[in-house]
């Protein structure tokens, strides 16, 4: 990711904070974010609309006034581009005003300097993407982002807006997990590499849902043989992908963090991966 810093393994998902009541106050969830660098953790992921405009980017940035010297070790990526407001049509905006004010919010919730990545949320059809490449690359000249992405785009969607722009797209943000494997076989995970875009996969647990049936099954006999949990066979298995997917973690328990910090490290043989595909597929492959 960024030269100088610790290799990216886990990327902490931040969309639950409100729901942790335990972290709300600045100085407790101050001294979890410091608890978690000092376990070579440094990257945490947000979005204007994680706990509602802005709520958990807020959080997180009023800990760090509070202990300002930890700033300077977290890495920070948000995303922006979904609107729902209550009342309001759920859409998305890509649009040139909303982005840029978008980043500027951010900024100033989270109490940071610079954002160091920064994502477009969802593709948008209205996006004009000439005009979307110049608010970002404006951002990126002015200090204000370090680096550009997307998230759940298709690989058009991501180049129409790469010509477009003076600065390259280093990530990707996709659903990707052992049963959520379709990236794998349509093309879109092919065309990132190809492209040269970092995945970070989302929901790499797939909500608990690999934990069921035959996947279920098949992680708990490799877990057995392993020594870990079959979260940490999951997360082992699409480490296993090249480029090394980074998988973006929901749980903010620190005993969890560090297992599956840990587990995730764990080498799976090309046997096992693909024992494990085909139990979450139901079918071997052709």
């Amino acid at each position: 990711m960024t030269p100088g810093h610790s290799p990216l393994s886990l990327m902490l998902g931040m969309m639950r904070l409100h729901e942790r009541p335990e972290l709300q106050a600045p100085e407790r969830l101050a001294d979890w974010l410091e608890a978690r660098l000092d376990q070579g953790l440094d990257w945490f992921d947000h979005a204007d609309i994680y706990g509602g405009d802005g709520h958990n980017e807020r959080l997180f940035g009023e800990a760090l006034r509070r202990r300002p010297g930890l700033a300077a070790r977290v890495r920070v990526v948000t995303k922006a581009g979904i609107l729902m407001a209550p009342g309001d049509t759920k859409h998305y905006d890509s649009s040139p005003v909303w982005l840029a004010g978008a980043i500027d919010r951010a900024l100033r919730r989270l109490g940071v300097e610079r954002l160091d990545l920064f994502l477009i949320h969802r593709p948008d059809p209205l996006m004009e993407a000439e005009a979307t490449a110049r608010v970002l690359d404006d951002a990126v000249r002015a200090g204000k982002v370090a680096a550009l992405g997307v998230s759940n785009f298709l690989p058009e969607q991501w180049r129409r807006l790469q010509a477009a722009l003076s600065h390259p797209l280093t990530h990707h943000q996709l659903q990707l997990s052992l049963t959520r494997s379709a990236p794998l076989f349509d093309g879109n995970f092919d065309a990132l590499r190809r492209d040269g875009l970092s995945p970070l996969a989302w929901s790499p647990l797939d909500g608990g849902s690999l934990f069921q049936g035959a996947a279920g099954q098949a992680l708990g006999r490799l877990a057995d043989r392993h020594g870990v949990s079959p979260a940490g066979v999951a997360l082992a298995w699409l480490r296993r992908l090249p480029g090394s997917p980074v998988p973006v973690i929901g749980t903010l328990d620190p005993a969890r963090i560090t297992t599956l910090r840990d587990e995730a490290q764990l080498s799976l043989s090309r046997r096992d991966w693909y024992t494990l595909l085909e139990a979450a597929r139901g079918h071997e492959v052709a």
